[in-house]
């Protein structure tokens, strides 16, 4: 069956936010807690679970990316922010630190890149939006690295923004029809060699390749990739090396990834997010169970209020319907 890329934009959002609705409970928890307050998670705990900061930060760059496509720039970006989530109607429940510095920053004058250079600008908080750009620019992963940045640089910088652009670069592969290793290889190909980003991404590919199952992988990804003794999760690095890990020792199934992700602890919401929008840019919307792609359609509103009510799939829809557009003028020249 030929998966179009429709298909595969939509599994891309509809994997990300079932990988973060499904991920919520665990997240800040240890391995040990998890396994002590529920055994092994198997799919959703309860009917109230839903996408949280992961998705709704994912659409409101979608909705950036759909306004001004390649005319988009960090000034930009800025003002999207100033108009959009500075805004008393937003709780920013679930914000990581990065974006509430940087809103303190965009809030006292700063610009980016400025705004985004600050104590916790390594955090995976672009890695969790990042992949729209890799449907706008499918087939083109540096391409895609290079608007993430600029999308990044408002928030983030160094660790962060590497980390952003590794999940796009994977997704603008993944998203033409490209296979995992090809997948693996331009993300790396985006970050730089002596990255801590660039380590973690191989150490994760490595281990989770040689496991026969995610469940062997969880111990020796979170062994030799989390920093549990840093208080907060949300490091890039962590993030996406592990996602990236239990993406190959999942061998492309949708479900044992985004489980792995949500039993192994730390920013399981973001990690789940991340192994699920890749997963499906490989395999498109077909590939994630029918009940849990259901349960998850639009966005609740509950950290940025100016995605509320948003659709997944009619953005995913945009989002390919901007590449085609995009392919269409080039072939005209």
């Amino acid at each position: 069956m030929v998966i179009t890329l429709k298909d595969r934009a939509r599994g891309v959002l509809t994997g990300l936010a079932v990988g973060d609705a499904l991920g919520a409970p665990t997240e800040g928890h240890s391995p040990e807690a998890i396994r002590k307050k529920w055994g092994r998670i198997t799919g959703f705990l309860d009917a109230g679970q839903h996408g949280s900061d992961d998705t709704e930060y994912a659409l409101f760059s979608a909705q950036l990316l759909l306004r001004y496509a390649e005319s988009l720039t960090p000034e930009l970006v800025a003002e999207g922010w100033r108009r959009d989530i500075i805004n008393p109607a937003n709780a920013y429940k679930g914000a990581g630190f990065s974006e509430i510095i940087a809103i303190r920053n965009l809030s006292a004058g700063v610009n980016p890149p400025y705004s985004g250079q600050h104590l916790h600008s390594w955090s995976d908080g672009l890695a969790m939006r990042a992949a729209p750009y890799g449907i706008v620019f499918c087939g083109e992963p540096d391409l895609a690295a290079d608007y993430v940045r600029i999308d990044g640089e408002v928030s983030h910088s160094g660790e962060g923004i590497y980390g952003g652009q590794a999940v796009a670069a994977a997704v603008a592969t993944a998203v033409s029809g490209g296979n995992m290793d090809e997948v693996f290889n331009s993300a790396m190909k985006v970050v730089p060699a002596e990255s801590w980003t660039r380590s973690a991404l191989s150490r994760g590919i490595k281990i989770g390749s040689e496991c026969e199952t995610v469940w062997d992988a969880l111990e020796p990804l979170y062994g030799n990739i989390a920093v549990p003794y840093y208080y907060w999760p949300d490091v890039a690095p962590e993030a996406v090396g592990i996602a990236f890990g239990l993406v190959a020792a999942s061998k492309g199934k949708f479900d044992d990834a985004v489980l792995g992700a949500v039993n192994i602890g730390r920013d399981t919401d973001t990690i789940a997010a991340i192994a699920g929008a890749i997963i499906g840019a490989l395999h498109g919307i077909d590939c994630i169970p029918e009940e849990w792609r259901n349960r998850i359609t639009a966005a609740k509103g509950i950290c940025i209020a100016s995605v509320k009510d948003m659709e997944i799939l009619p953005v995913a829809d945009a989002l390919a319907a901007l590449y085609e557009s995009r392919a269409q003028k080039r072939r005209m020249k």
